[in-house]
C-alpha cells in the first residue's frame, strides 16, 4: 500500500526544507494589500510582508487558495497514492478548509481524502502537520494519522497580545467605540486561540505587563513537549522573556520566529505570542 501523503497551506508557516524532507505538499495562500495579492511564500516573504504591514496604508487580508490549486495537487498526489491527509488553518479564521473540503468531494472512490480543521495556525499548525507526515513515513494508515492530529488538537494553544487594535475590530472581534478606547487607553488585549477560535483572556495596560502574562501563561504547564514564540519587533522583551522561561525550564530551548502574513492579517504588526504544544500523556 502506498504512504499517505500530506497536504496543508501555507499558514502552518513551515520551514521549505523540513516540508521537502518529511515530503509534505504545501499550497500558498494569497496575502492582499489593496488591489495587489501575492500567494504567500512565493511572491512575498514573511520579511517583505512585514515591512508593508507597517507603512501600507490599508490593512491586509488573506484569502485561500484556489479551488484549482486544490484540485491540482489532489490528483497530481492521487497518482500515486490512494490515500492523502490536508490539515487546513482553522475553519473559524479562514475559509481554506471549506475549499479543500469542496475540491476533495471531486475525488470520492479514486483517493480517499481526509480533510482536517487543525483548530489552530502557524506554528500550532505546522506542530500537526510534521506529526502528521512523521507517522506517515513509518507507513501508519490514514486513520490512524487523521486519530494521532485529532487527538494532538486539544492540547495546543496560542497565547498573544495585540499592539494594534484596528484588526480585532475589522474581525468583528471588538467593537468600534471599544477599539477607539483601547487605543486612547494604550489597552494591550490577551487573546487566546480557543476551538479554532480567537477570544479575549483579559487586558493590561503595557507591554511588559503584556509579557508578564504570557510568562505566567506558560509557567502553569508541568510539561511542554514544543513551544515557541512568535514576533516581530520585539526582541529586547523576548530576551527577557526566554530568560524566565529558562528559570522554569532549565536547559530547553525555545525557537523564536517571526509569525506569518496570514496569522500578521489577523493581529495586525508588532504583536507577540507563544504557541504550546503539551504533548499528549
Amino acid at each position: 500500500m502506498a504512504k499517505v501523503r500530506v497536504v496543508t497551506d501555507s499558514s502552518a508557516e513551515l520551514n521549505p526544507d523540513i516540508a521537502r524532507e518529511l515530503g509534505i505538499t504545501v499550497i500558498p495562500m494569497n496575502v492582499r494589500f489593496g488591489d495587489e495579492e501575492f500567494r504567500d511564500g512565493i511572491d512575498i516573504t514573511t520579511e517583505e510582508f512585514h515591512k508593508r504591514l507597517e507603512y501600507s496604508n490599508s490593512m491586509p487580508i488573506a484569502t485561500p487558495p484556489p479551488f484549482r490549486a486544490f484540485q491540482d495537487v489532489y490528483a497530481e498526489l492521487s497518482r500515486t497514492t490512494d490515500q492523502i491527509i490536508s490539515i487546513h488553518v482553522s475553519s473559524q479564521l479562514n475559509r481554506t478548509y471549506h475549499v479543500a473540503t469542496a475540491a476533495a468531494e471531486a475525488f470520492l472512490g479514486r483517493c480517499q481524502i481526509s480533510v482536517v480543521d487543525s483548530a489552530s495556525i502557524s506554528v500550532g499548525q505546522g506542530i500537526l502537520v510534521k506529526a502528521a507526515a512523521e507517522a506517515a513515513l513509518k507507513g501508519q494508515s490514514l486513520e490512524s494519522i487523521v486519530r494521532l492530529v485529532r487527538g494532538m488538537i486539544p492540547h495546543i494553544y496560542l497565547v498573544f497580545f495585540v499592539e494594534v487594535l484596528d484588526y480585532l475590530e475589522r474581525e468583528g472581534r471588538i467593537g468600534k467605540a471599544q477599539a477607539l478606547l483601547g487605543a486612547m487607553l494604550n489597552i494591550k488585549p490577551i487573546l487566546i486561540v480557543e476551538d479554532g477560535e480567537i477570544i479575549p483572556l483579559e487586558k493590561v495596560r503595557t507591554r511588559p505587563r503584556a509579557v508578564d502574562k504570557l510568562f505566567e501563561f506558560v509557567a502553569e504547564f508541568s510539561q511542554i513537549e514544543e513551544m515557541a514564540i512568535l514576533q516581530v519587533g520585539s526582541e529586547g522583551e523576548t530576551e527577557d522573556l526566554l530568560q524566565r522561561l529558562q528559570q522554569i525550564f532549565p536547559g530547553r530551548e525555545f525557537p523564536v520566529l517571526p509569525y506569518g502574513p496570514v496569522l500578521a492579517t489577523l493581529i495586525g504588526p508588532r504583536t507577540m505570542g507563544i504557541i504550546v504544544y503539551e504533548g499528549m500523556y
